[in-house]
């Protein structure tokens, strides 16, 4: 960790700081240990909101951030750094603007590119801990595996429809993220925050976390969450702590590890794109022509959640959550061709999973889901 500068505070910012001055754990040395820290911000979305806010405020000497982004409608539902004018426009400088002005006195640098690992190395090497606000696997395993190979401090969050996740892995004293998850979870396997929602203030619990946290090691104080994984539960108000050992057959930080180069994992929560009209999946255009054409129609199957349907629907489709589909397969009409959709697409190849094994043949899935249709095919469909 960086030691404190020998610059004493001007005094403006004595007024600024008094309240962390007042405090014996930080006192005039830890503020100026929060001066001289280099933090890295990987996402400006829903956790990286109330980061940056918190520590800028803080008087983290140097901030960072890292995101490709743009804000969309549906992130001002969390993401408190932004408001309606900032629709469509760049997530990172937004964020490097508004640490600016909330304090001055903080250095900001805005790596607006997607983090890779060609350019991890790179952008991570500058700063003394890395905070992750990603939401996606391929890009948590990145910062993960950087992280362990460059010998600094990961503090990890996630959060997930009224749950959240937080932790401090670092190698040379604990476990790493990969100890906890050696590998990513299959293509399609766990929901997104698009698919499964997210309460729009739980980002700012678990961000403020990690930036207690990311402070916590810049003052060399407290008891950090390394080795531990604290878990909270919104609606029951509930905390519960696990802990973490290290693994000794993690394969990066174990006693053989097998990964010594940064990778870019492919896995994430949305399963890859299948290719349009290969007998298994049809495009929103081929399907839009199916509907206005004098064939006789396809069964619209929607296997999403009743609040998903709530939102939005194609005209004339059956509901079935693919949850319920094995023990509902009997409301299915078997002598109609089906057309499964869900938001993206992957719940609708789990869907075509379900009905391959009840008999069905040929059943299949609209790609990209209703999403693509209302980007696509009718725009006054809702989006969310």
């Amino acid at each position: 960790m960086a030691e404190g500068d020998q610059k004493p505070l001007a005094g403006a910012e004595l007024a600024r700081y008094a309240r962390h001055l007042t405090l014996p754990e930080v006192g005039l040395e830890g503020q100026q240990r929060l001066r001289a820290a280099r933090v890295l911000l990987v996402g400006a979305g829903g956790l990286g909101s109330p980061l940056a806010l918190y520590l800028a405020a803080a008087g983290v000497g140097r901030i960072g951030i890292v995101d490709f982004d743009r804000v969309d409608l549906s992130n001002l539902q969390r993401q408190v750094l932004y408001d309606h004018d900032d629709v469509g426009e760049s997530k990172c400088r937004l964020a490097a603007d508004r640490v600016r002005r909330i304090n001055p006195y903080v250095e900001v640098s805005a790596h607006e590119v997607r983090l890779d690992a060609g350019n991890a190395r790179e952008i991570l090497r500058d700063y003394d801990v890395i905070v992750d606000g990603t939401d996606n696997f391929p890009t948590r395993y990145l910062v993960n595996d950087a992280c362990v190979l460059m010998g600094k401090p990961n503090v990890y969050g996630s959060i997930f429809r009224f749950e959240g996740q937080v932790s401090v892995f670092c190698a040379d004293r604990g476990p790493c993220y990969r100890c906890l998850h050696p590998e990513p979870p299959d293509p399609g396997s766990v929901p997104n925050c698009a698919e499964g929602g997210v309460l729009g203030v739980l980002p700012g619990t678990i961000g403020s976390l990690q930036a207690t946290e990311a402070i916590k090691l810049i003052l060399g104080k407290g008891d950090s969450l390394i080795g531990r994984l604290l878990l909270f539960d919104a609606l029951e108000m509930r905390f519960r702590e696990l802990k973490l050992r290290k693994d000794p057959d993690c394969p990066i930080c174990g006693e053989r590890p097998t990964i010594r180069e940064l990778k870019q994992e492919t896995a994430s929560c949305a399963a890859p794109e299948p290719a349009a009209d290969d007998g298994r999946t049809i495009s929103p255009g081929v399907l839009a022509e199916w509907l206005r054409g004098d064939a006789a129609p396809p069964l619209l199957l929607d296997v999403r959640t009743p609040g998903e349907w709530a939102i939005c629907h194609l005209e004339g489709a059956l509901l079935i959550p693919v949850q319920e589909l094995g023990r509902r397969t009997g409301e299915i009409d078997r002598t109609r061709e089906i057309v499964v959709y869900c938001h993206h697409g992957p719940r609708g190849t789990a869907a075509q999973d379900l009905l391959d094994r009840a008999g069905f043949d040929g059943a299949r899935n609209l790609v990209g889901g209703i999403d693509a249709w209302s980007r696509v095919i009718d725009p006054d469909l809702p989006r969310y």
